[in-house]
């Protein structure tokens, strides 16, 4: 049963017959209850199924760094369905039912600040990355005390390694420990930076593939 929360043209919430009415983000939405389908799904529809519960779920593990890396997003979403519409649009490549994550195109954050200039990582010590930059801000938006993200998929196990705010800009430099079952794996790397303030985000950016010693 549904419920007028202030007479017969205000807000419907709940259901009524057919009709459904909720309100979402401070929006009243008054609809039809859709109808089940017999036809069985097209090829295209399975399609886009697979590849938005493959960037769902892929996503979901590093949700609350996507939570500020897409902070800046359409009025009408949340930052998680921002990262997972860029992921559908510009990071999933095959044909169904063999659509893979495109690595290097993926994006954590997205932003105007400056991404890390001059970029390395490096695998020196066991279960260990080493990673080095410029504190130059190319494009002119940002500080030295912007914080330094690193985000570490180890593909062989299906596993994020992920460490948010670890040192600001100025240190020029990170050593990341991995957990020691890493060893052997490869793994796709990106960092990106984070305004002290935690309100601007530069983009991620993809440092390449490396086998953990």
């Amino acid at each position: 049963m549904g419920r007028l929360t202030g007479g017969p043209y205000y807000d419907l919430i709940g259901r009524t017959g057919n009709n459904v009415g909720r309100r979402v983000r401070g929006k009243n939405l008054f609809y039809m209850r859709p109808h089940t389908s017999n036809r069985p799904r097209s090829a295209a529809q399975l399609a886009v199924m697979e590849r938005l519960g493959m960037a769902a779920s892929w996503l979901s593990w590093v949700a609350p760094m996507i939570e500020i890396g897409f902070q800046d997003h359409e009025e009408n979403e949340s930052p998680m369905n921002a990262a997972v519409g860029y992921l559908i649009k510009n990071a999933i490549t095959g044909v169904a039912p063999l659509q893979t994550i495109d690595y290097p195109k993926v994006l954590f954050s997205r932003g105007r600040v400056s991404m890390a200039s001059a970029a390395e990582v490096a695998t020196t010590a066991p279960s260990q990355l080493d990673f080095s930059w410029d504190d130059i801000c190319d494009n002119g938006i940002g500080s030295l005390t912007d914080m330094a993200n690193f985000v570490v998929y180890n593909v062989d196990k299906d596993y994020f390694a992920v460490i948010a705010d670890a040192v600001p800009r100025s240190a020029m430099s990170y050593d990341m420990s991995l957990p020691a079952s890493f060893s052997g794996d490869t793994v796709h790397i990106y960092t990106h930076f984070v305004s002290a303030n935690g309100k601007m985000v530069s983009n991620s950016y993809y440092l390449g593939t490396a086998i953990v010693l």
